[in-house]
């Protein structure tokens, strides 16, 4: 049973990482990356997600936000691909949830996975990839330290949000965050998240952040996000 489990906590990281282009392929009833507003992942019925009020929801975006979080990431990955990125990010954080860690802990397999994002000034330049694992809330207290892997604390942020259907692609991400953006503006939100960037507070350290919820086996109600996360007066 252990095995089995372990087997598919790693199938899920994988599938995650990858992008299921692989997956993608088998699957005759997958979906085109469509956008969607307000669907509820699946996978968060299953297994823990971060929780979050609904502040606003747009014309094509919503406006979340986050309660205070945890998350244990990856050093900055440099690479031209997201996808590829992701895939070298996957050995350490599964190991991570595995018990690779200072405690020696296994780890409940949550969602999502968000790749946060800070792209290169040119189409063949190497952009930089950090890549996070939400910390279950009974683990948030005293996160199991280890080796090249970092702990994030996010205190409570907003977050615009776009969701997507499908698996992941390099082209799939750029496109829906232009989206997102272009939805945002003319609105007060977009001006928040614009002074938040520009006075280096939440969300300064990265373009926009990619997070994917399903597991490998899941070939229809897919939900991937683009989120941009700021902070704002109130």
């Amino acid at each position: 049973m252990a095995a089995g489990l372990s087997f598919f906590k790693l199938s899920f990281l994988l599938s995650l990482l990858s992008g299921g282009s692989d997956l993608l392929l088998l699957g005759p009833g997958s979906e085109s990356g469509h956008a969607q507003i307000g669907k509820f992942p699946p996978s968060c019925n299953r297994i823990e997600c971060p929780s979050y009020e609904l502040v606003h929801s747009g014309n094509g975006y919503e406006i979340r936000r986050y309660n205070t979080s945890v998350w244990v990431s990856t050093k900055p990955i440099q690479d031209i691909s997201l996808v590829a990125a992701t895939r070298t990010a996957f050995f350490q954080l599964f190991a991570y949830i595995q018990g690779k860690n200072e405690y020696h802990q296994k780890i409940e397999m949550t969602a999502p996975v968000i790749s946060q994002v800070l792209p290169s000034d040119g189409p063949f330049c190497k952009s930089s990839f950090v890549v996070s694992f939400y910390v279950p809330k009974k683990n948030q207290p005293d996160p199991a330290p280890a080796e090249n892997l970092h702990i994030q604390k996010w205190t409570p942020r907003y977050v615009a949000v776009r969701q997507f259907s499908g698996f992941v692609s390099d082209d799939s991400v750029g496109q829906e965050a232009a989206a997102l953006d272009s939805s945002l503006k003319g609105t007060a939100w977009a001006n928040a998240i614009e002074k938040s960037k520009n006075e280096g507070g939440v969300g300064s350290d990265s373009a926009y952040t990619v997070a994917q919820y399903n597991s490998p086996f899941e070939f229809t109600g897919r939900v991937n996000e683009i989120w941009l996360p700021f902070e704002m007066d109130v």
